[in-house]
């Protein structure tokens, strides 16, 4: 009977040394992917601030509106989960601003019009939430493509187009002309918000 008593003593000290070394391999696993994660998001927050900087001294953006921009990526988790998915998303909506910037620029500046991406950013700062809670998932998936898309510019210098070349586009171009005309009026609105605030 003493065996009986002392085999099962063994048993339930190795169940409980095994238990414990599971759930400390479990502790460091979740540590280690939430280290792996908040790297993730400190390279996100990093890269998009430095785009930001450079964009201040390229003069395309003024230092007062740089905060602004960069709340686009502090304020991602206010009223987000901490989640692989939603990381992805911020990291989708970071790379499509900076690489839609990066191109304007480059552009302007073989046009010459920096002042049209300047004027262009600064409207779509002015569209920008001015609270940390309105940044939530709709603004992420939708707003925010659809705000970054209003920072491209022409890509031929305005009053530079020809009358033939107009002419010569005619119908095959309507498609664009809509999109155009849409476009317009989003700029037109985010403008009057802009001179009203």
């Amino acid at each position: 009977m003493s065996y009986i008593v002392f085999f099962t003593l063994l048993l339930l000290i190795t169940l409980l040394g095994v238990y414990v070394v599971i759930e400390n391999n479990r502790k460091k696993a979740r540590e280690a992917e939430k280290k792996v994660f908040n790297n993730r998001l400190k390279e996100i927050t990093t890269n998009f601030k430095h785009k930001t900087a450079e964009y201040v001294d390229a003069k395309i953006l003024r230092p007062k509106y740089a905060p602004k921009i960069n709340a686009i990526v502090s304020n991602f988790f206010v009223v987000q989960a901490h989640t692989e998915a939603n990381l992805s998303q911020l990291e989708l909506v970071s790379e499509l601003f900076t690489r839609t910037v990066g191109t304007e620029l480059g552009k302007c500046r073989i046009t010459g019009n920096i002042d049209l991406l300047a004027e262009q950013l600064q409207y779509f700062v002015a569209e920008l939430p001015s609270n940390g809670i309105a940044y939530n998932k709709d603004f992420y998936y939708e707003i925010l493509p659809a705000l970054i898309t209003l920072i491209k510019t022409p890509d031929v210098p305005m009053g530079m187009e020809t009358d033939a070349e107009v002419h010569e586009e005619g119908s095959d171009d309507r498609g664009d002309n809509e999109l155009g005309e849409q476009t317009a009026q989003q700029m037109l609105d985010a403008r009057q918000r802009l001179t009203a605030s």
